[in-house]
């Protein structure tokens, strides 16, 4: 009687390369992919970026709106129009100096 060769399982170590290989992959994807953790980060960082953008325009747009009020005819500075004409025009009062 002869030993009986045992054939090695490339079945099993074709499966389990091609599981490991899928893995490997969807790993990668799930962190580096378009929609993986650096991406939302990413997104996060720029979201944040923005938000804070649009407070600062927020707040500039709410001072031009206070400017704007204040220079119409129902309520009318006398200081910011005296500000703006010296700016605007050029215009000084005769007791004033300039210096350059």
């Amino acid at each position: 009687m002869g030993r009986k060769r045992k054939r090695p399982a490339y079945g099993a170590v074709i499966y389990f390369g091609v599981i490991f290989a899928l893995g490997s992959y969807f790993t990668f994807a799930s962190v580096q992919g378009d929609y993986g953790l650096f991406r939302r980060i990413q997104i996060e960082a720029e979201t944040a970026e923005l938000i804070r953008q649009r407070d600062a325009l927020a707040a500039q747009v709410a001072e031009m709106r206070n400017k704007t009020r204040r220079l119409s005819d129902e309520f009318l500075d006398l200081d910011l129009l005296d500000e703006q004409a010296r700016d605007v025009l050029g215009l000084l009062r005769s007791d004033e100096i300039v210096l350059r």
